[in-house]
């Protein structure tokens, strides 16, 4: 069945840096579309970034635009989140995403505090 396993999450200062990953398992990975969502305390879960399949063009929220780089390898089957210049703002479970499928994985916590 289709799986997605996030790791990665932390706690780190403003301006830091994390590098989230997603392994995904029972489909053809290389053939969707892969997302990035986050969902901080008190709000609804938003888009963060996502990639498409074969050209790995990408869209970013406008709050992570130029900040965070979302990457996929298709022979390991994985979609990584670089997260640079991290902000409080950024605090958040991140969550991997298959939207065809509408599979979540467990997610993330991601913690930006000094």
């Amino acid at each position: 069945q289709v799986q997605v396993v996030e790791s990665g999450g932390g706690l780190v200062q403003p301006g830091g840096s994390l590098r989230l990953s997603c392994a995904a398992s029972g489909f053809a990975f290389g053939n969707y579309l892969m997302a990035w969502y986050r969902q901080a305390p008190g709000k609804e879960r938003e888009l963060v970034a996502r990639i498409s399949a074969f050209r790995s063009n990408t869209n970013y929220a406008d709050s992570v635009k130029d900040r965070f780089t979302i990457s996929r390898d298709n022979a390991k089957n994985t979609v990584d989140l670089q997260m640079n210049s991290l902000k409080p703002e950024d605090t958040a479970v991140y969550y991997c995403n298959v939207p065809f499928f509408g599979k979540w994985g467990q997610g993330t916590q991601v913690t930006v505090s000094s």
